[in-house]
């Protein structure tokens, strides 16, 4: 175990649950959304049900690179809770593509620019080189508890929690199927007061969920839409 890793607690639930994709919300044109994302992550924008030919869904070699673009009434009301992290030759690859810039790396001494995609959803680019395939790196989930939310999630799919010596943010390593991609859960001082826009699909057992103190919002065919102990919506999926 490396340094600043902590252990699942013994007894506790592990594995329930495997994480399946993304899902993004969008009010405006789903191609657009979609056509973006897939650029920014290294994957394809396809139609894959073609009673809907002019939606476009995010298709990766993996089926954890897809991400589900959704179209919803409601306009973007608040900064997302939910954010993703992406992997960029330049950030100038991004802005071409229809993004804006919000706080470049040079401005904040961080190793990362703040940027908002064309439906102004805030996600955050770090410059590398070589690039790699696929460039989705994380998850990153604002909290109240960091480390409680840490804890859950890592329980739910058998993971392990990093509580980066100390520093006050908390990551499920091992969360995904992807070595890279992780789970950030980093404190916030504003409360969740809209529904995320952006959310994670898993395969899992929603009797299980509730058990652990998840609260049910609605049923779909096909999938139960849930939400955690912090309220952040998720779909469960019948493995």
């Amino acid at each position: 175990m490396t340094a600043g890793c902590v252990s699942v607690p013994p007894g506790s639930v592990r594995g329930m649950a495997r994480f399946k994709e993304l899902s993004i919300d969008t009010d405006r044109d789903v191609a657009t959304t979609a056509r973006f994302w897939a650029e920014a992550v290294g994957a394809r924008a396809l139609v894959t049900d073609p009673r809907f030919p002019d939606d476009l869904d995010i298709v990766g070699d993996e089926e954890y690179q897809g991400i589900a673009i959704c179209r919803v009434p409601e306009p973007k009301g608040a900064k997302h809770r939910v954010h993703l992290d992406v992997y960029v030759a330049s950030v100038d690859d991004l802005l071409a593509e229809g993004a804006t810039m919000v706080l470049p790396a040079e401005e904040s001494g961080f190793a990362w620019s703040v940027m908002q995609d064309p439906d102004g959803g805030e996600f955050c680019a770090f410059v590398k080189d070589p690039l790699p395939d696929y460039r989705l790196h994380g998850i990153v989930v604002d909290c109240a508890d960091p480390e409680a939310q840490a804890r859950w999630w890592a329980e739910a799919f058998g993971a392990t929690v990093d509580d980066h010596d100390g520093r006050g943010f908390w990551t499920a390593v091992g969360a995904t199927p992807d070595p890279v991609l992780t789970m950030d859960f980093v404190p916030v001082p504003e409360p969740k007061t809209v529904k995320n826009r952006v959310h994670w699909d898993v395969y899992g057992t929603v009797e299980e969920f509730l058990d652990r103190g998840a609260t049910r919002l609605w049923d779909t065919p096909g999938w139960v839409t849930l939400a955690d102990p912090e309220g952040n919506e998720f779909c469960v999926f019948s493995t």
